[in-house]
């Protein structure tokens, strides 16, 4: 998929408790629900099995792939044609989830939740979103302070950009992360 112009990314959780009420989907609504984001323009579908709202509670890396795979087996056989992306912090969760047809992995950790998460995109050469947050759903409300928001997000992506690049990623997306150890 070439990015040179704004795609839509429409959001799928397949959590009880997602940061939006209407992204929650169980597995049997699945499948409606991606037809009419694609109907409705979604380029990309991005599927979650944890939840990253404020607060959330931890949820087993069991658990996280009890709830997606079914779903990326369904999405993935119904609409082969539309990139399906699959939001983790896990390499372990990443790497499944690519063995059974997602094609992207949109990590909000940026890197820094799984120490073996760069080497694995590395490794399978997919596309790698790369988000800014500070702490952990848990906690990120604790680390909210910047001398000057923008800047300091720019340096710490910048930082782990660099990593990145350097391990040998070379299809990365940048995402700033707004509300993730951001306040308005």
């Amino acid at each position: 998929m070439h990015m040179d112009s704004p795609k839509i990314m429409g959001i799928l959780n397949v959590t009880p408790d997602s940061f939006y009420g209407g992204s929650r989907f169980s597995a049997s609504e699945i499948l409606h629900a991606a037809e009419s984001m694609i109907s409705e323009g979604a380029d990309i579908l991005d599927v979650g099995g944890v939840s990253t709202r404020p607060g959330a509670d931890e949820v087993s890396e069991e658990e996280e792939l009890k709830r997606l795979i079914p779903s990326i087996l369904a999405l993935a056989s119904h609409f082969p044609e539309v990139p399906l992306s699959v939001d983790t912090f896990r390499s372990r969760v990443a790497r499944e989830a690519l063995a059974v047809g997602a094609t992207w992995i949109n990590d909000i950790s940026g890197g820094t939740a799984d120490p073996d998460m760069i080497a694995t995109m590395v490794e399978l050469n997919v596309p790698y979103v790369l988000m800014h947050m500070r702490g952990t759903p848990q906690t990120m409300h604790e680390f909210t302070q910047y001398d000057n928001l923008v800047e300091d997000v720019i340096f710490e992506m910048g930082e782990r950009r660099e990593k990145c690049l350097a391990a040998g990623i070379r299809d990365l997306i940048l995402d700033p992360g707004f509300g993730f150890a951001k306040t308005i």
